[in-house]
């Protein structure tokens, strides 16, 4: 019997004042199941790389879509994340038959779709979806460590914790925060 072709899309990197908004869609082979699937913020870190690679393995495709700073700038957050989960679904080699995504709006896709919230804890392809976009996600940050260590973006990914905020204050913005972020913003035209 011929599997119907199911993609799960979710995103990483809404709530961050840097970086990029990542999402990905998978499409899992229903004949090698992955044991241990979940919720992305759920798994430690070491638990989420070896599904990560395991996902990359054995899923029939996967995809990863992004939205960059500028254009989350441009757009907003909401529509930055869709337009990256488009991408991630034109991404994929095999077109699907429909796409779940976890939350509770949804783009324009060429199938049949539906948003489900607390999908990455209910839907295995949402949940593998989760995880390569929050994997992809991790990796870049702790890249932007390095070219901006005094921010702490290898540990925060981004997110406003108290140092980043003072780092923001002490340092200024870089080219890869959100201005349009308030936090950010506010650095911006306070110096």
């Amino acid at each position: 019997m011929k599997q119907l072709l199911v993609a799960g899309v979710d995103e990483a990197g809404c709530g961050p004042l840097a970086g990029p908004v990542v999402t990905a869609a998978v499409i899992l082979d229903c004949n090698h199941v992955i044991d241990g699937l979940a919720d992305s913020k759920r798994l430690t870190e070491k638990k989420r790389q070896q599904l990560d690679q395991e996902i990359r393995t054995h899923a029939l495709c996967f995809s990863i879509g992004r939205a960059e700073v500028l254009e989350i700038d441009q757009l907003n957050i909401l529509q930055a994340t869709l337009l990256a989960m488009q991408r991630a679904v034109a991404g994929l080699a095999q077109r699907p038959e429909k796409i779940l995504v976890d939350g509770n709006r949804l783009p324009q896709f060429p199938c049949k779709a539906e948003a489900i919230v607390g999908g990455d804890a209910l839907v295995p392809e949402i949940s593998a979806a989760s995880i390569i976009a929050k994997v992809y996600r991790d990796s870049l940050m702790k890249d932007l460590h390095r070219q901006y260590p005094q921010y702490g973006f290898d540990s925060n990914k981004g997110y406003p914790t108290r140092k980043h905020r003072e780092a923001l204050i002490k340092h200024g913005a870089t080219p890869c925060h959100r201005q349009s972020f308030a936090p950010v913003r506010n650095v911006l035209f306070t110096n």
